[in-house]
């Protein structure tokens, strides 16, 4: 199944567009620094976790937890904020991009701002000969989650971010002034629902639980696990996570999504889950999305050495 993507003479969708490489710009060379905001709100979110959800345990409060998780995760990390803010692998309208971005925010790592610098600048100093040890999750699993859950990397000499439209669309700055905000709402009707056992539930354990397995996975693709491509001349590859193909709707075929970054397709063979790509074409089957970008309307094999094969299909077809 197959889509032309739209041709847009301003954006390459396997580029970082909102990064721009200023004279000198080094992802080597940086400080790793305590971050307060996001130390204490996940901090805060696990403990309440910890302390609270054993104790207001119920079935219906598990099936918040689980419809809810899944369904920020699907239509807002994956879809909103991945695929289509950050890589623009598809086209919608403005109002759905918002309402999946709003989802996204919804997830409770950060502001949709934050999330693009934080992802623009991994992914860039990925593909440079060497970086960080922080952006390459070089480091043991304690450390490298003490660095990516509470703190910050600060570059002797950084890149400059230009965000675009993105960054003037008024309604998403205000998620990003609000992204820890957005959580009331939720509580709110969480409350009324269910109590206090919905609350810690749809809530704190949802946030707790999202934020740690995003930095696991993360983790996970970039230390080991299958590959069936290489990035030629990148510093840092990245391995599939199979095990977590469902919980991240497809978000841990890491392997592939190095290899064709721009396209809305991340699990590209057979037995791949991929439920952030099913519905993007279930949007498209109702006109609300176009131009989905698939890996063979991406000129990438310059780019890649193949390492392994599957199976005897070609990726996204």
């Amino acid at each position: 199944m197959t889509s032309e993507p739209d041709r847009c003479p301003h954006s390459d969708r396997c580029e970082v567009n909102t990064l721009i490489e200023v004279p000198g710009c080094d992802p080597v060379d940086g400080v790793v620094r305590w971050d307060p905001i996001h130390s204490l709100w996940n901090g805060g979110m696990l403990a309440a976790s910890m302390v609270f959800a054993p104790q207001l345990f119920s079935l219906s409060a598990l099936l918040v937890f689980v419809t809810l998780t899944g369904g920020t995760l699907l239509l807002g990390h994956s879809v909103g904020f991945h695929r289509r803010l950050i890589h623009r692998s598809f086209e919608c309208p403005l109002w759905l991009e918002r309402s999946l971005v709003w989802a996204g925010t919804c997830v409770g790592m950060s502001g949709p701002f934050w999330m693009i610098r934080t992802h623009d600048l991994r992914d860039w100093a990925q593909r440079q000969p060497d970086c960080h040890d922080y952006l390459a999750h070089r480091k043991p699993m304690l450390i490298d989650g003490w660095w990516q859950l509470h703190c910050r990397l600060v570059l002797t000499r950084p890149p400059a971010f230009d965000l675009g439209d993105v960054g003037r669309d008024r309604f998403y700055r205000f998620l990003e002034a609000t992204w820890m905000a957005q959580q009331l709402p939720i509580a709110l009707i969480l409350f009324a629902g269910g109590g206090w056992s919905w609350v810690v539930w749809g809530v704190c354990v949802r946030v707790s639980a999202s934020v740690t397995g995003h930095w696991f996975v993360g983790h996970l693709a970039h230390r080991k696990g299958p590959q069936s491509w290489l990035v030629n001349e990148a510093g840092v590859q990245a391995h599939d996570v199979p095990w977590a193909a469902i919980p991240t709707m497809g978000e841990a075929w890491h392997n592939n999504h190095h290899a064709y970054p721009g396209s809305a397709r991340i699990g590209l063979y057979p037995g791949q889950s991929d439920w952030g790509y099913v519905f993007i074409v279930f949007l498209r089957r109702l006109g609300l999305a176009w131009g989905i970008a698939l890996p063979q309307h991406l000129a990438r094999d310059h780019a890649l050495t193949r390492v392994a094969r599957p199976d005897h299909h070609e990726p996204g077809l």
